[in-house]
């Protein structure tokens, strides 16, 4: 406000002082008020030359005073912007902008998982790590902070006709994948590739491509999806790295691998009695090691046994017909006569089923009683 309050006293006085083509205009009046009067169409006669003391001329000491004059209208001495008060604080006022505008454009704070390039003039000068770094302030350096561990993914296929692809053996399939991606090098990333998101579609299109044309359409619908994950990981590295893109594959994950619709129901079939037969074949695969455990175990007692019997013969052979007839005689019913006397014979075994009925037929009649 100080400083546009003094214009208008510094405009005033810088008119003031206006000359005509003969000199100033009331500087060298008489007193009086009295001019002299002249025939020029300025209304004023034209001004002589005085001499000052020892010769100087006029000319140098008015000069002089009109310079003296200029200082003091301006702030030069005391007048204008109040004895130079202005003049400090706009000093300090550029000064704090500047320093503000070096700290803001010189020191950079990169995040953790980030990196900053520096470019000077537009050229790549180097790149910062995570932390505090300083550079040229604006606009000799700029910085772009780019997050280099952040896995991107990128969604390709749909149901437009965009992700039908022929397989080596001459059969159309249906596929819809994602890429996972980081970037690795990030002065690559963003100066040598013009559109690296596309560039990254594109390659992953191709490389899918072409190793489904290397493989069957059962092997892309069935158990060979990890093969070719892996298989299109490879290709679309070796592709990137050749184009110095600073990019860096994670992995592919096939989200759907289906025939055309027109024979998407056939598929399903044979695909379900696929998986039937590979179970039929996982049963039949373990019950032939539980019988193959159970003979070599069988085996092993019998080289324990084989090794008891070579020390001792007969005791074996006794305490094997032991063994034998008592795992043969308590499956049958048997009748037990003691020698040398008579013994009446006792049917054991029919007594035995005659309790038993009879033992049916009371709870029978029991309970037809107390009903």
């Amino acid at each position: 406000m100080t400083i546009i309050s003094g214009l208008g006293p510094r405009a005033r006085a810088l008119f003031s002082d206006i000359k005509g083509p003969w000199g100033p205009s009331g500087g060298d009046e008489p007193e009086g008020g009295d001019r002299p009067k002249s025939n020029s169409p300025w209304g004023e006669a034209p001004k002589r030359k005085k001499s000052g003391v020892a010769g100087s001329p006029r000319n140098v000491t008015s000069i002089d005073d009109f310079l003296r004059k200029g200082r003091e209208r301006f702030g030069g001495d005391g007048g204008g912007f109040q004895g130079g008060s202005a003049g400090k604080w706009i000093k300090w006022g550029v000064l704090a902008v500047v320093l503000l505008w070096l700290l803001t454009t010189s020191f950079h704070v990169i995040s953790p998982g980030e990196q900053g390039v520096v470019t000077r003039f537009g050229r790549y000068s180097h790149t910062l790590g995570p932390g505090v770094g300083m550079t040229m302030p604006l606009p000799i350096d700029r910085v772009q902070a780019v997050d280099v561990e952040n896995i991107r993914t990128m969604e390709l296929g749909s149901a437009s006709t965009e992700t039908l692809m022929l397989t080596g053996d001459q059969n159309i399939i249906d596929l819809a994948y994602s890429v996972r991606w980081n970037i690795r090098d990030p002065e690559l990333y963003l100066f040598e590739l013009a559109q690296p998101d596309e560039t990254i579609r594109e390659v992953a299109e191709s490389a899918m491509r072409a190793v489904i044309a290397q493989v069957s359409l059962e092997d892309a619908i069935g158990d060979g999806r990890g093969e070719i994950e892996n298989n299109v990981t490879e290709r679309m590295q070796r592709i990137l790295n050749a184009y110095r893109s600073g990019v860096a594959i994670q992995g592919i994950a096939i989200r759907q691998a289906d025939p055309p619709q027109s024979v998407n129901e056939a598929f399903k079939e044979v695909t379900a009695a696929q998986q039937d037969a590979q179970s039929y074949i996982n049963r039949a695969n373990a019950y032939s090691t539980q019988l193959t455990q159970k003979a070599q175990g069988e085996a092993a007692a019998f080289d324990k046994v084989y090794e008891q019997y070579r020390l001792s013969p007969e005791v074996t052979r006794r305490r094997m017909y032991y063994e034998t007839m008592e795992q043969i005689l308590t499956k049958v019913p048997k009748t037990i006569i003691e020698a040398p006397g008579v013994t009446p014979y006792l049917p054991l075994p029919e007594v035995q089923k005659q309790t038993q009925q009879q033992q049916q037929q009371q709870g029978q009649q029991r309970q037809g009683g107390g009903q």
